[in-house]
C-alpha cells in the first residue's frame, strides 16, 4: 500500500500496530460471531506469538474465524463475553482449566463497555439480582426500593476495530451490520487500533455515515482481507 495522507501520523504497518500489544495485556476487540473483527490484526497477533490475553470481546467467535483463532490456539487465559457456544474449544478449555470465562448478558456486556468508554463509574442493572451465582462478588445497590446490581465499566489496554472506510484522522464508517459492537469498543481501549478496508483521503467521507470520530482512535492500518464473509452460512 501507498500511503499519501498520513498528515496526524496514524497510519501504521500490521506490523508496528502489533508491536503496540503484549503478552498478558487485557485487549478488547470488536466483532459478533467474527462478522466485524479484524482479521488482519488478529493474524498479526497469532505470529508475534502473544499469550496469556485477558479478551474482551461479544463472543469467542468460531475455531478459525475472529478472535475463535486466538481462543483456539491458547492465547486468551481469560475472556470477557457474552457466550461461547460458536467456538467448542472455548467450552473445552474452559472446562479443563485452561480458560478463565466471565459471562456477562450480551445488552449488559455492551453497556459495561460504553460505560468504560465515557467514563461512568458502572451501571445498575437488576438482571440476577436474585440469583446467588450471578450476584456472587457483586455490590447490591438499593434505588427507590429497588435492587440492583452494580456491574463494573470496562476498559483495556488496546482495543481492536474493524471499518470498511477510514480518512487519515480515524473517522470511521461501517459496513451494515459489521459496525455491530465496534464503535463502543473503539471508545473503551487505552490505544485504539482500527484495520480498515479502504483508507481515503480527508474530507472524501460523507460526514452524517460517520460513526466512530477520529479523536477515538490513534492508529490506522490496512487490512489484507476478510475471513468472515460468509461465517453464518
Amino acid at each position: 500500500m501507498t500511503i499519501m495522507h498520513n498528515e496526524f501520523g496514524k497510519i501504521i504497518s500490521l506490523h508496528e500496530a502489533v508491536q503496540l500489544i503484549d503478552d498478558g495485556c487485557s485487549l478488547m476487540v470488536g466483532g459478533f460471531g467474527g462478522i466485524g473483527s479484524p482479521p488482519s490484526l488478529i493474524a498479526a497477533i497469532l505470529n508475534k506469538e502473544v499469550k496469556n490475553i485477558t479478551l474482551i470481546c461479544n463472543d469467542t467467535g468460531f475455531p478459525n474465524i475472529g478472535v475463535g483463532r486466538l481462543v483456539s490456539r491458547e492465547r486468551v487465559k481469560k475472556a470477557i463475553v457474552s457466550h461461547i457456544g460458536s467456538n467448542p474449544f472455548a467450552g473445552k478449555l474452559m472446562h479443563e482449566g485452561k480458560l478463565e470465562v466471565e459471562f456477562s448478558p450480551q445488552g449488559v456486556l455492551i453497556e459495561r463497555i460504553r460505560a468504560g468508554g465515557v467514563g461512568l463509574g458502572g451501571i445498575l442493572v437488576d438482571i440476577g439480582v436474585d440469583n446467588e451465582w450471578v450476584a456472587k462478588g457483586k455490590q447490591v445497590i438499593e434505588v427507590d426500593g429497588m435492587s440492583y446490581l452494580l456491574e463494573l465499566p470496562l476498559t483495556a489496554d488496546v482495543s481492536l476495530v474493524y471499518a470498511k472506510k477510514s480518512d487519515p484522522f480515524g473517522n470511521l464508517v461501517y459496513d451494515k451490520s459489521a459496525r455491530n459492537t465496534n464503535p463502543y469498543v473503539a471508545m473503551a481501549g487505552q490505544i485504539t487500533i482500527a484495520e480498515v478496508e479502504e483508507i481515503v483521503p480527508l474530507g472524501e467521507l460523507n460526514p452524517e455515515e460517520i460513526i466512530t470520530p477520529g479523536i477515538f482512535i490513534d492508529y490506522i492500518v490496512q487490512s489484507e482481507g476478510v475471513n468472515w464473509k460468509w461465517a453464518w452460512e
